[in-house]
């Protein structure tokens, strides 16, 4: 600790929260002093020679000198490798069981002496020294991991994972094979595994990262982290880390999973195409873990067919109500009742829609969970129905730490129920967050999740429609370190034990599902709404999720869609940034240009801090206010189309809002375009990212592209340059869409973009049922020009059912891109 970690902990939290946060800190340092134990003399193994193989339906064993390695080909086309009979369950991203095997492949005999799987979507080849190699059906190499290493504590003078006659144990230093748990005298075996891609190839994913979505050069930590007040490009880690990352090559996309929740490195260096064959230098990645099992999936496919594969491993995204698809605001600091009153005025006098509005941490009582200021909001039920009855819901935060204070209704229910997260000498571990001093519930038990969902019913009693699940990594503040809890600090995990260092990237997640399941409980006929800063794979089965503080100037707006679209390749489609910046006050253009990016965003929310700028539109003056304005009610036009991408993100794993290369990985120059992103697969969104621009670049996908603002027509694949005045950002329409829209009756419109082709398109629109759990009506559309007119099919009809405006016909000349 230094006087710089001191003064901004004190800066952050106030002078007695941040006296608080240092003594914090120095617990967690002798917690952790007493309850780990010291890494002492290691000894590095790798899995030497192979010795045999067992084959099984899928795949099999591979036996080595010092090691083994299971393969599995599911029926769906997914690999599993498990290193030192490593498994795929217990997992927290999986949902549910394993998936089925392919009974029709086996391990069987390679030319170099080690053993192969050949199944219908990928080979699986495994070399005599432990190397894996993972190709195409053509037999092209899209990745292959070196043998991997570990380095485990050295106990008695023995090599630890080796007998006397050079097999392989069934234990690996002092407990099961698998890596699940501590090693010798408590010590985890660190592992580290390089791999090698082609050298065109390109990274995405791991999360949400702020530098993006291409992940460059450097290394990307896997821990969950409150980077304190605000971050922007450069910053990492943040607050949602995954080790899910998605390769995308000439040869193929492939996605990879290492299903470890320690904290770990994921280092990451593009590869470079020398001058003639042979010559090329390969992308490598290395990845290296604190502990924990060595397994891993891996999928291949085109990017649409990965996400599906990957959807079907994790579980099927939630669909948010219909409402939540529309415009949110939130702010840190309102203060009272009268005051969201008259904000929601202000959004209805001027005729603007507002979905919902979020109540933050200044709505508690003394900050606590599950409390209400009453001297603030006297009657928060009656201010809850009087918004809905406007059209306005009511959401909450809701952060997992509970003030220590007995006496108080929360608190002493989990000290009785003994929910709370433990150390070593079976002490509640404590923490310093908004309320105080803070125990936390263990959500790795299913029993503490059962309690903590109960809770919720508080929440809904108040009114709320919805909650928001903040400072959940979990954030304990802290003067100088690591901002959590002790490493030491114990868990359930599910009843196998373990402690800190393995719950902490998954305690996020586990709060989610247990927030998810007690909404669902309590109010089973309606589709729960949450969102949560933090989490891991798997999250999407019960919400979303935020940017968190990004900082407020033009590098933080670009952050912003870095964020969302990094985490929609990682399996998380619902998510967000804080419109105009969480920290301070933004300019009226880089607001302006914030809400127009998020208006085409999943989850739209302006949010910002108690110290910050306000965010109405109309604090930023009457152009703002008239553009803004603008940018609402598109948004409002298009949720018929965002329901259907809702549907679709549950049924096939796709983002709403994906890369511009998605359906055209293959494509080099859109693989590096950063700045634009497709809204579907229908519309291409171009937001001005950087100050004073009224005209901006826009790389176009191959095909015909309409831009909706003027109906001109341009041809891809190129680059074309486009007006952005500072009334819209440019949006594009692929030829042959046919988008769903809100028509001036509240009815369901299609807008069709004329064909540039004669073969049809095939379209779908999701109508949603309500907000409930009834089955959504799917309508497939087809498009195509037959006679110089365009002509609507609906499948199994003979007419489209919906009123049909057809836009961008066909021009005589055909305008190419540059």
């Amino acid at each position: 600790m230094d006087a710089r970690d001191l003064v901004r902990s004190v800066k952050v939290v106030g002078t007695a929260q941040g006296l608080r946060s240092l003594r914090s800190a120095w617990r967690r340092r002798r917690s952790d002093a007493v309850g780990l134990p010291r890494r002492g003399p290691e000894r590095a193994r790798v899995p030497g020679l192979v010795r045999g193989a067992d084959p099984e339906p899928g795949g099999g064993v591979v036996r080595f000198a010092r090691s083994s390695l299971r393969v599995r080909v599911t029926a769906g086309g997914a690999v599993f490798c498990g290193w030192d009979g490593a498994e795929p369950e217990p997992s927290y991203a999986l949902d549910g069981s394993c998936p089925d095997p392919d009974e029709r492949v086996r391990l069987e005999p390679d030319t170099d002496g080690g053993w192969r799987v050949v199944a219908e979507r990928v080979t699986v080849a495994v070399s005599r020294n432990g190397a894996v190699e993972v190709r195409t059906p053509g037999g092209v190499v899209l990745r292959r991991d070196l043998p991997p290493r570990w380095w485990e504590p050295v106990a008695g003078g023995d090599v630890p994972g080796a007998n006397p006659n050079g097999q392989a144990n069934g234990q690996v230093d002092g407990h099961e094979a698998g890596g699940r748990g501590p090693g010798v005298g408590g010590v985890a075996a660190r592992w580290e595994q390089r791999s090698q891609v082609a050298a065109d190839a390109r990274f995405f994913g791991l999360g949400g990262r702020a530098a993006g979505p291409r992940l460059r050069d450097g290394s990307y930590r896997l821990w969950n982290t409150d980077p304190g007040g605000s971050f922007e490009p450069g910053d990492d880690p943040l607050y949602l880390t995954m080790p899910v990352q998605l390769v995308v090559a000439d040869a193929g996309t492939h996605l990879v999973f290492h299903d470890n929740s320690w904290d770990g490195t994921v280092t990451l260096r593009e590869g470079e195409e020398g001058e003639g064959s042979g010559h090329d230098r390969p992308g490598g990645c290395r990845t290296r873990m604190e502990g924990g099992p060595l397994r891993y999936w891996v999928i291949v496919g085109t990017p649409a067919r990965v996400l599906q594969s990957w959807a079907a491993l994790t579980g099927a995204a939630a669909v948010p109500p219909s409402w939540a698809l529309g415009y949110h605001h939130a702010r840190w600091g309102f203060g009272g009742q009268d005051e969201v009153r008259r904000v929601v005025a202000g959004y209805r006098e001027r005729g603007l829609p507002l979905s919902a509005l979020h109540l933050d941490i200044d709505h508690l009582a003394g900050h606590r969970v599950f409390t209400v200021d009453t001297e603030r909001f006297p009657d928060l039920p009656g201010l809850a129905a009087e918004l809905r009855e406007g059209g306005t819901r009511l959401v909450s935060i809701v952060d997992p730490a509970v003030k220590a204070e007995p006496g108080t209704a929360v608190y002493d229910s989990g000290a009785a129920e003994d929910v709370f997260v433990r150390d070593t000498r079976g002490r509640e571990v404590r923490g310093v967050v908004w309320p105080g001093e803070a125990v936390f519930p263990d959500f790795t038990e299913a029993r503490v999740r059962a309690w903590w969902g109960g809770l919720y019913a508080e929440r809904l009693g108040q009114g709320f429609s919805g909650v928001w699940h903040d400072m959940n990594e979990p954030v304990s503040f802290a003067a100088f370190g690591d901002p959590t809890l002790p490493r030491s600090a114990q868990h359930s995990l599910e009843g196998r034990g373990g402690d800190h260092r393995e719950a902490h990237n998954v305690y996020g997640l586990a709060m989610a599902r247990a927030g998810y399941e007690g909404l669902l409980k309590l109010r089973p006929e309606e589709r729960p709404f949450l969102f949560s800063r933090s989490g891991w794979a798997g999250l999407q089965r019960y919400g979303g999720s935020w940017s968190g503080d990004v900082a407020t100037g033009w590098p933080g707006l670009r952050a912003s869609l870095s964020l969302v679209l990094g985490l929609g390749l990682s399996g998380v489609p619902y998510s967000g940034p804080d419109v105009g910046g969480f920290t301070g006050s933004p300019s009226p253009e880089l607001y302006l240009r914030w809400f127009q990016l998020a208006s085409y965003l999943p989850l739209f929310r302006t949010h910002s801090a108690i110290w910050a700028g306000r965010r109405e539109p109309w604090e930023f003056g009457e152009q703002v206010l008239e553009h803004a304005t603008a940018a609402l009610r598109e948004r409002q036009r298009l949720l018929p189309y965002l329901v259907t991408l809702a549907y679709e993100a549950r049924r096939t794993g796709a983002p709403y809002a994906r890369p511009v290369w998605w359906r055209w990985p293959k494509d080099r120059a859109l693989r590096d375009c950063e700045d634009a992103f497709l809204l579907g697969d229908a519309l291409l969104v171009a937001p001005v990212l950087e100050e004073g621009a009224e005209r901006r670049s826009v790389r176009l996908p191959r095909g015909r592209w309409y831009d909706t603002a003027t109906g001109r027509a341009y041809e891809g694949p190129g680059q074309v340059v486009l007006d952005a005045p500072l009334s819209r950002v440019p949006v594009l329409a692929r030829a042959g869409a046919v988008v769903p829209v809100a028509g001036a009756d509240g009815g369901v419109e299609l807008e069709v973009w004329a064909p540039a082709q004669t073969r049809g398109h095939g379209w779908t629109l999701v109508v949603d049922p309500g907000d409930g759990w009834g089955k959504p009506e799917s309508v497939r559309f087809t498009t195509r020009l037959r006679d110089g007119e365009v002509v609507v099919e609906r499948a199994g009809a003979a007419e489209p059912g919906y009123p049909v405006r057809v836009r961008g016909q066909v021009p005589q000349e055909r305008p190419r891109g540059r």
